[in-house]
């Protein structure tokens, strides 16, 4: 495994690669592309990373603002249509032009669906983990108190004082309220540590609370204490996205996710019609640190 880094746009991002032993490695083997989410960093995929190297190349990136990437300061680089447009490149250098597997979790989930919708020309599959599809989300946003009420605490992550309450007691607020609902053990001590130093490279908290700060849509809080930094929005004002998916697709996804209703796979083949959803009814949201080997085995058979 290589750590390396590649500048986009004058923006070094750090990602780790790795690829099928020597001594001769498949110029023509397929490139498996890992995104991260909140409040992760690339080493979120390890399990991903050792089972998938055997036979494929592995990438997987710390997205910009985060751990060892660079962290741009202007909120209006973290705004979605950038985003996508800066990921785009990344994976352009990376694949040397050849489409890309592309697995998600979280915020990398919700860059990759409208990645894959409008730079379908880089995606051979797309494989999402606990990430709503943009149009659906938006859809229960709007229609489904239980949506808005499982994300009031983006309201407490574009506070003023975000940085702040995020940062104290070493990190407290991202282990025991991010965190929340994984399952117990699924994080060794040494990882815990990993994240903590993660965490604490300069300005990544404030990095990775940007997303939140230039996301599209947002309800009103009904409970927030002080003012949100961020784009607030009616749910009567909420405009639905068009983000259309035509590669074959699938969706792993924890029943016991505390950020997202499980409503918001209802109707999917609307937007995605080539997609298959497994289901695990007593994982969380960290799907990935809790199921590892059966993540492994649903997208080792998914590519194949």
């Amino acid at each position: 495994m290589k750590h390396q880094y590649i500048k986009v746009q004058d923006i070094n991002i750090h990602y780790v690669e790795s690829c099928p032993a020597l001594p001769v490695v498949n110029t023509d083997v397929t490139t498996i592309v890992f995104l991260h989410g909140f409040p992760e960093y690339w080493e979120t995929w390890h399990a991903q990373i050792d089972y998938f190297s055997q036979n494929y190349r592995v990438i997987a990136a710390d997205l910009p603002g985060y751990n060892l990437s660079d962290k741009p300061q202007s909120r209006s680089f973290y705004e979605v249509p950038n985003l996508i447009q800066f990921l785009a490149k990344f994976i352009q250098r990376i694949s040397k032009n050849k489409k890309v597997v592309l697995v998600a979790h979280d915020w990398g989930g919700a860059l990759a669906w409208p990645l894959t919708a409008f730079f379908s020309d880089l995606i051979e599959r797309l494989v999402i983990l606990n990430a709503a599809h943009p149009s659906v989300f938006t859809r229960e946003m709007i229609n489904n108190p239980k949506q808005r009420q499982k994300s009031e605490y983006i309201h407490e992550l574009i506070a003023a004082n975000a940085v702040e309450k995020l940062s104290e007691r070493h990190f407290e607020y991202l282990k025991s309220e991010i965190f929340t609902g994984m399952k117990q053990g699924s994080l060794t001590d040494v990882q815990r540590l990993k994240y903590h130093t993660a965490w604490a490279q300069e300005g990544a908290v404030e990095g990775m609370l940007q997303y939140y700060r230039a996301m599209p849509q947002l309800a009103p809080s009904e409970s927030a204490k002080q003012a949100s930094d961020g784009p607030v929005v009616a749910p009567t004002n909420m405009k639905i996205p068009n983000i259309r998916i035509t590669c074959p697709t699938l969706i792993l996804w924890g029943e016991q996710d505390q950020a997202f209703v499980q409503q918001n796979l209802n109707g999917i083949e609307e937007y995605v019609p080539d997609v298959k959803v497994v289901r695990f009814p007593e994982a969380s949201h960290w799907l990935q640190h809790e199921l590892p080997n059966e993540v492994n085995q649903e997208i080792a058979a998914f590519i194949k």
